[in-house]
C-alpha cells in the first residue's frame, strides 16, 4: 500500500515517483506525485485516463507531451492538463534531469497500477520499454480498467481482448499487482 512520501523508481523508463499525498490521506479524491523524469525518460507508453484528470506542475527542465494531436513542450513554471478520454504520453527530450508534481484526480486505483508497473520494470519483468508480456498486461490492465486503457484499438475491442487474454494470464498464474521481490525505495532529494 502507498503511503504519502513513498518513492517508487523505473529503472527502464527513467523515472522516479515520490508520492506527496496518497490517496488514504485525500479520502481518495486525488494523488499528488512529484516526478523526475531522466534525459531519454518516458512513460511506458501513450495511454487514457477514462475517468481521471491529471495537472502536470513542471518544476524544473521541460517535458514533452503528445495529448491528442497535439504536442507540448512544457517548462518549468508551465502547467498542462490533460482531461479524461485524451490519449497522451510525455517525455524528457532535454539534457537534464525534468521534475514535475502531478495531480492526478480521482485516484481511484492510480497507486496500485504504478506500484505494479514500476515493481515489474524494478525486477526486470518488462520489455525495453516497460511493459510486461501481454497475458500479464492483460491481467493488469483488466483489474485498472477504469485506471488506464490504451488508445487504440477502441475501448469495446479492448474489453473483449482482456476477456479473453485474462483468464489464460490468471491461469498461468499472473495477478493483476504485483509485489517486488525487494523494496524498490530509492532516496532523492525530490
Amino acid at each position: 500500500m502507498i503511503r504519502s512520501g513513498d518513492t517508487l523508481q523505473n529503472p527502464v523508463t527513467g523515472e522516479v515517483i515520490r508520492f506527496v499525498k496518497a490517496a488514504a490521506d485525500t479520502g481518495g479524491e486525488y494523488v499528488l506525485i512529484e516526478v523526475v523524469v531522466e534525459p531519454n525518460g518516458a512513460v511506458a507508453a501513450a495511454h487514457i485516463h477514462p475517468y481521471q484528470t491529471e495537472t502536470f506542475e513542471i518544476l524544473e527542465g521541460e517535458v514533452t507531451f503528445r495529448a491528442g494531436k497535439e504536442t507540448i513542450v512544457a517548462k518549468a513554471g508551465e502547467t498542462v492538463r490533460i482531461d479524461p478520454g485524451t490519449a497522451h504520453k510525455f517525455w524528457n527530450d532535454g539534457e537534464t534531469d525534468a521534475r514535475f508534481r502531478t495531480e492526478i484526480r480521482p485516484a481511484l486505483q492510480f497507486e496500485s497500477l504504478i506500484e505494479t508497473m514500476f515493481g515489474l520494470a524494478s525486477d526486470g519483468k518488462t520489455n525495453r520499454k516497460g511493459m510486461p508480456n501481454p497475458l500479464r498486461l492483460a491481467v493488469i490492465a483488466k483489474a485498472h480498467y477504469d485506471v488506464v486503457r490504451l488508445p487504440f484499438p477502441p475501448a469495446w475491442v479492448q474489453k473483449i481482448g482482456l476477456a479473453m487474454g485474462a483468464p489464460l494470464g490468471r491461469l498461468v498464474g499472473y495477478r493483476p499487482t504485483y509485489e517486488p521481490a525487494e523494496p524498490s525505495e530509492v532516496s532523492l532529494a525530490l
